[in-house]
């Protein structure tokens, strides 16, 4: 089964060719779309599925909040066990997983058996998110890397932009069951795809350490779930007890694995400089967008006076614009420094987010959509070249463990921004739309001068 990784120190080639490569990538492709889609059609059905299974809003936001908690958990678990196990065997497992999960909500008929199987399909969800980058750095040769870290992201960009108009389709023909059924046939074709045509990837002689994915499980599920009560508007006790697990957490995790080879959580990585920016800087970017796709709703609606379906259709010029410039970034990284291209399109982004939330009353819908659109240029700019940065600063036999930071750094910083909007909204309520779109203005210019820095001598 060619997803089988090779022995170790096996030499790995220099990417896929032909028919294994084109199977390869869209075995890749078709489950970051899967996981992404899915996650954007399920924030639209919660008020759909809430009245179906007749709970509350607060019940039916754990859809949502127990998907994300056990994504957050597993996925530096995941990154490390693909380095032992083979990047191929973790992803064709967890693509495996979240369709039988899937399955398992489109058949659920209570909110405890859809909770159940979403926390099934977040451990999944991490399997992929883990390692996906990891093996696109094994399936396009060095040289291309760019181009295919842009065509990820495209992928990621065009789910979020479609996500929310399939759920409205797929709602108004047929229940919120099937918008987890459909997952089923992709994941099925994903699979085969992947056991035949993943390319074998050098496996670390070291082995799981169980003690350590459980402390790391509990570092960033208890530092999340204590920000997310805290930002709305819970008590300071609950919070600061899981804060003070998660870094009870922390601090056993990181003597537990102190001298060890390949860390779970990758301290070794963030000696390099050249790694630990590029990582800042994605946590300032997906803050910003965390920032922008909570509070822009607000904002359209409450401020301006837009309904629901003309807001949808002014923030998606953002995630359309990103599908474009990420094929058009992801190219250009293979032959200029991300920290330019990384810089040149956070500065844009911050200028998109301070220009939103500096909106007139009385805009109009080209006033919006120019905003939105430099928005999504900015961010589509960074992206790839960040994700080229981020995995080729470190060696090889690492690429898991740069893959898992990656896709941790992206959680960290929507999960972030999102709190960050709840927060305002606390201390702000009359201004809060506007106030989080200027901390995003903030968040994307630090990102950007963290971006700059890489270019300095001294960051390589």
């Amino acid at each position: 089964m060619s997803s089988v990784p090779a022995a170790a120190g096996m030499p790995v080639a220099d990417g896929l060719t032909g028919r294994r490569h084109v199977l390869a990538l869209a075995a890749i492709l078709l489950s970051v779309a899967m996981a992404t889609l899915d996650t954007a059609i399920a924030n639209t059905a919660l008020p759909t599925i809430a009245d179906s299974l007749r709970v509350n809003e607060a019940q039916v936001i754990w859809v949502v909040n127990a998907y994300q908690l056990a994504v957050i958990a597993v996925l530096l678990p995941f990154a490390a066990s693909g380095e032992i196990l083979g990047h191929g065997r973790v992803f064709a497992a967890g693509t495996l997983l979240f369709t039988a999960a899937s399955l398992v909500c489109g058949l659920a008929d209570s909110l405890t058996t859809l909770v159940a199987a979403r926390i099934l399909q977040g451990i999944g969800g991490a399997a992929i998110m883990s390692v996906n980058i990891a093996l696109i750095r094994f399936v396009f040769p060095a040289h291309r890397l760019g181009r295919g870290v842009g065509m990820n992201s495209m992928v990621v960009a065009l789910a979020f932009t479609v996500g929310p108009t399939v759920a409205s389709g797929v709602l108004a023909v047929a229940s919120w069951h099937w918008l987890f059924l459909i997952n089923v046939p992709i994941g099925v074709v994903a699979v085969l795809f992947a056991n035949r045509a993943l390319p074998p990837t050098e496996r670390q002689p070291h082995g799981f350490d169980r003690v350590a994915a459980l402390l790391c499980a509990g570092l960033f599920g208890c530092a999340v779930l204590g920000f997310e009560s805290l930002s709305h508007g819970g008590a300071w006790a609950p919070a600061t007890v899981e804060w003070g697990v998660a870094a009870t957490c922390g601090v056993l995790l990181w003597r537990r694995q102190a001298g060890h080879p390949a860390p779970m959580l990758a301290v070794d990585l963030f000696r390099a400089p050249s790694f630990a920016l590029s990582a800042a800087t994605s946590i300032c970017a997906f803050s910003t967008q965390g920032l922008g796709f909570v509070s822009l709703p607000f904002l359209l609606q409450g401020t301006l006076g837009h309904s629901a379906v003309a807001t949808g259709l002014l923030m998606t010029p953002w995630p359309a614009i990103v599908a474009v410039m990420a094929l058009i970034a992801g190219r250009l990284a293979d032959r200029y420094p991300p920290g330019l291209l990384g810089g040149l399109g956070l500065v844009t982004l911050s200028g998109g987010m301070a220009a939103l939330a500096l909106l007139p009353a009385d805009a109009s819908t080209g006033d919006i959509v120019w905003r939105t659109a430099l928005c999504g240029a900015g961010f589509g700019f960074f992206q790839a070249p960040n994700l080229k940065a981020l995995m080729s600063s470190v060696p090889q036999r690492r690429s898991g463990g740069a893959s898992g930071v990656v896709a941790t750094a992206r959680l960290l910083g929507q999960t972030l921004g999102a709190g960050l909007v709840a927060l305002c909204f606390h201390l702000a309520p009359a201004h809060a739309p506007q106030v989080a779109l200027g901390l995003g203005a903030a968040f994307a210019l630090a990102g950007s001068v963290a971006s700059v820095l890489r270019l300095l001598p001294a960051a390589h």
